[in-house]
């Protein structure tokens, strides 16, 4: 394995990892972090191989990595019936005629955030919109109060710095299972009064919902509350805003766009692979495996390296180019599990929310696009992003024609 240099871990990784795409790749395809002794895999056909053979790339590593601020055992971690079963149960809650009732919700939630900020021709598209959008729209399909909207949203900020972050100090630790604690005191009582009186939305169904002809746990349905908010809320409000950053960076895709709606699905699945909102994907290898000659033991964590594999030039034209009329995109395939992109995953853990994902990304970008005529960056403004593991834009700050 050559020596790169450098560690993913790194200040300067971490400021821009595109960067160190190609090198790694190239030249370090199997990148061995000692510190947190885990291994990093860049190359698509390598990604792909780990997230499609789950028998000797299992889901174990989540049971440090997930189960403890999840309360409780996650999807990814189910194997056979179990996974199957309630798999289907969250899916037929994102699909079919409960996916056209959350457009209407969708659609409901952003004209709301929206209309404050028209009148003024200035918003950030992050921190005004994106963030509380997300978090909205995912209580609404839960069926939890809105207007607790800031503080569940301040516990599932806990919740997914536990999951997403590869270092994490003992303070920072107490604080994200801290969060967890609390989320799952409030949803206990809610759970309860579901299973006594249930409604329409997710939670009841969870209620309700037997597996071999048990109910589940408060348990189980607490860990499946809590990995619906984060797979819901995380990676819509990154995606929405490095949408709008990439069509504004190539304004003759953003007019074409605007000319044909058919379009923005493709745009939509090109941010996707150009930046995917999730970076790092865990997994346990079971047995030793040997990655372009270097072998990984068994027992190790492997972390597929998701923006790098998206943009290897032996799975995409030109990878570091944004290019929404690319032909090896597959934008019909874009949000199934055929995807030619890994943004979602891939096989049998692909991500749960993929459907309504697309159909809430979709849906506030149809509407935002009219509304925001001759939109760019604000004067002054400096794009940052952040994050290793997840990653997106901190802030968006863009000036449009207000709205009369």
């Amino acid at each position: 394995m050559a020596d790169t240099g450098f560690s993913v871990l790194s200040e300067d990784f971490a400021a821009a990892p595109s960067r160190y795409f190609a090198q790694l790749r190239e030249r370090a395809p199997v990148h061995y972090e000692p510190v947190i002794d885990s291994y990093f895999l860049s190359r698509y056909e390598d990604v792909k191989r780990v997230l499609t053979d789950h028998e000797a790339f299992t889901t174990e590593t989540l049971q440090v990595r997930a189960e403890p601020v999840m309360r409780g055992p996650v999807l990814a971690q189910m194997t056979g019936a179990e996974h199957t079963a309630k798999r289907r149960i969250v899916v037929r809650a994102f699909t079919g005629p409960a996916l056209q009732d959350q457009i209407r919700v969708i659609h409901a939630n952003a004209a709301a955030l929206m209309a404050p900020f028209l009148a003024r021709g200035r918003m950030d598209l992050v921190n005004d919109f994106g963030k509380p959008f997300a978090v909205h729209v995912t209580l609404d399909v839960l069926g939890l109060d809105r207007r607790d909207w800031q503080q569940v949203a301040a516990w599932h900020s806990g919740v997914a710095e536990f999951i997403t972050s590869l270092t994490l100090t003992p303070e920072r630790r107490r604080h994200c299972m801290d969060c967890a604690e609390q989320l799952e005191a409030y949803l206990l009582p809610v759970i309860e009064q579901r299973r006594r009186d249930p409604g329409d939305d997710l939670i009841s169904k969870l209620c309700t919902a037997e597996f071999d002809g048990i109910a589940m746990s408060d348990r189980d349905v607490t860990a499946l509350i809590i990995n619906v908010l984060a797979a819901s809320a995380e990676p819509a409000d990154k995606t929405l805003a490095l949408l709008f950053k990439h069509l504004i960076d190539h304004p003759e895709q953003m007019a074409q766009v605007r000319r044909d709606p058919d379009l923005l699905a493709a745009a939509i699945a090109e941010t996707l692979r150009y930046t995917p909102p999730v970076q790092l994907i865990p997994r346990q290898a079971e047995k030793d495996s040997v990655f372009a000659g270097t072998t990984v033991p068994a027992g190790a964590t492997v972390f597929c390296m998701i923006g790098a594999a998206n943009r290897d030039p032996d799975a995409f034209t030109a990878p570091d180019t944004f290019d929404i009329h690319r032909p090896d995109l597959g934008t019909a395939r874009s949000f199934t599990a055929a995807a030619q992109h890994l943004s979602f995953g891939t096989g049998l853990h692909q991500c749960v929310g993929t459907a309504f994902a697309r159909a809430e990304i979709e849906t506030v970008a149809a509407m935002l696009l009219p509304l925001l005529e001759q939109v760019r960056y604000s004067p002054g403004f400096r794009y940052q992003e952040a994050g290793l593991y997840t990653r997106g834009p901190l802030s968006l700050s863009l000036d449009f024609t207000p709205v009369r």
